[in-house]
């Protein structure tokens, strides 16, 4: 994926500025990027008559129209599964949909296997079909697949209007001064790294508004175990916010748990961060009857789990 930023104080279109930034492509095949959904503007889709403006924040996927989702048959951990919608417990390692870099070994990919044409595809996106909402690549959990278009739209509503309930659990570095708080610190791409979000300026127009509640579940020396609800869905928005409090989630080395010590911590190697998505409660579309999932110690990811028992032996010691 690139990522450009428009610097510019007079308003360009969006397809002359990729013509005049991305050399190597014609524009008959930046007009393509555009229609087929791979430009986004501020994380949003516009069409190429789209005026910029400073600040704004371009990323261009740059998935040729070749490029073709293929089934694959991996196995998929499913915790429940109608006619329209499945919930599932997404393992570690595996990325929720195709990106620039990576076409296969994808949720999608093995859902279009299961699943057959029987995937969501609301905006007409390949890489996207049946993800409602995704989990990184390394988080762990539960997480919602729309089957039909019209489950789709309105489990993302549920999201969207906070109807949805999502908790995640996780173990964080340093002890949280309160028991309980809410995190409301808006978010905006890091634009020295693609991959990142910060904490955003108060005058920065380009930030989105980010509402995590915490609760500690559990309290060691030099680390918490703490319940995370979401109140917005942005981007490594638990990572960002811990990170930003100087609390981040041990193991996460995108947001510098590289630069903490920990007697215990330090000593146990795991894929990334320990976090995991652990329930999730939403009306069904079609039904309306209350949906509510939640992981049990022994589903849950063997890092939090190694963790926890570390830290607990340490704590009794």
């Amino acid at each position: 994926m690139t990522t450009l930023r428009y610097e510019y104080k007079n308003e360009m279109r969006l397809d002359v500025f990729l013509s005049q930034e991305l050399k190597d492509f014609s524009r008959s095949k930046i007009q393509k990027f555009i229609k087929n959904g791979e430009v986004l503007v501020n994380e949003k889709k516009e069409k190429g008559s789209y005026l910029l403006r400073e600040r704004d924040i371009i990323d261009v996927l740059e998935v040729s129209e070749k490029d073709e989702i293929i089934p694959q048959d991996i196995k998929l951990n499913i915790v429940y599964e109608d006619d329209y919608l499945i919930v599932l417990n997404k393992q570690k390692g595996i990325l929720t949909h195709p990106t620039a870099n990576q076409t296969d070994n994808t949720l999608v990919n093995a859902l279009l296997y299961h699943c057959g044409e029987n995937l969501s595809n609301v905006d007409g996106d390949n890489r996207r079909r049946g993800i409602v909402h995704r989990l990184d690549k390394n988080t762990a959990g539960l997480m919602l697949v729309a089957k039909t278009n019209e489950a789709h739209i309105e489990l993302a509503r549920q999201i969207k209007e906070k109807e949805a309930v999502r908790k995640y659990r996780a173990v964080v570095y340093g002890n949280l001064e309160k028991d309980f708080d809410t995190i409301s610190i808006p978010l905006v791409k890091n634009i020295k790294d693609t991959v990142k979000v910060k904490a955003a300026d108060l005058n920065d127009k380009n930030a989105k508004g980010a509402v995590t509640l915490y609760k500690v579940i559990e309290r060691f020396e030099g680390a918490t175990y703490v319940e995370f609800e979401l109140k917005t869905g942005r981007t490594h928005q638990i990572r960002a916010h811990m990170a930003h409090l100087n609390h981040p989630v041990a193991g996460d080395t995108l947001y510098g748990s590289k630069g903490f010590k920990h007697p215990v911590l330090s000593k146990i190697k795991t894929q990334e961060q320990v976090l995991q998505s652990y329930f999730i409660s939403f009306k069904h579309p079609i039904t309306c009857d209350k949906m509510e999932f939640e992981l049990t110690p022994k589903e849950w990811d063997k890092d939090i789990i190694t963790v926890l028992n570390a830290l607990r032996e340490n704590k009794n010691e």
